[in-house]
């Protein structure tokens, strides 16, 4: 699943990024913004009707996103802890 496509408030966890071309420069700022495997993401908020910019909780640093951006992102849904 990309991070794009995540249901919004629902916990992920980051698989890779990856690039779009060869030495992509957005998936490597991603990268250096802590998208990285294993790190816990959700998708907070949204622009109106599903429009950009997307905002993405990635531990406790959120960032506004394009919808492109995070169509670079990789995740797997947190599965639920017993309660």
């Amino acid at each position: 699943m990309r991070l794009s496509d995540l249901p919004k408030g629902a916990a992920a966890v980051v698989d890779r990024v990856d690039d779009a071309q060869a030495n992509d420069p957005i998936a490597q700022r991603l990268r250096d913004l802590g998208f990285v495997a294993g790190e816990p993401v959700r998708l907070v908020a949204q622009g109106p009707l599903g429009a950009d910019p997307l905002l993405i909780q990635i531990g406790s640093t959120r960032f506004a996103l394009r919808r492109s951006e995070a169509a670079r992102v990789a995740v797997r849904l947190k599965e639920q802890e017993a309660a």
